[in-house]
């Protein structure tokens, strides 16, 4: 019995010790930085391509602030992304919000919040 577990014991140490083993372990770390790099960029795009959008409009519907606010700049943020995108999520937040009116794709003028 004492025999088994030794050998289990030392197949297990050779295997953590392995230079194979640790240059799986650190692939798979490289490929979630790369996947994490990628959707940073991605948020990034995103965010400042619609805040700019909204931007340019001079004013946004509640529901495209959520969006924006939410879904993409808060992971984003939590991801590690940079100050550029917050500077235009600076100026979105300045913006006077429209109730949406989904039958036109507009708003129609009632801002509730500055």
């Amino acid at each position: 019995m004492d025999t088994w577990i030794q050998m289990i014991i030392t197949i297990i140490c050779s295997v953590l010790a392995s230079s194979g083993f640790w240059a799986y372990v650190q692939k798979r770390s490289d490929k979630n930085d790369l996947r994490t790099q990628m959707l940073v960029g991605l948020g990034h795009d995103r965010i400042i391509y619609l805040g700019m959008s909204y931007i340019d409009r001079g004013w946004i519907t509640q529901d495209e602030y959520e969006n924006l606010y939410d879904y993409l700049y808060k992971p984003y943020e939590q991801m590690g992304g940079n100050g550029s995108a917050k500077k235009v999520m600076d100026e979105v937040n300045k913006l006077p919000v429209r109730k949406s009116n989904y039958r036109t794709g507009e708003g129609n003028g009632n801002e509730t919040r500055q």
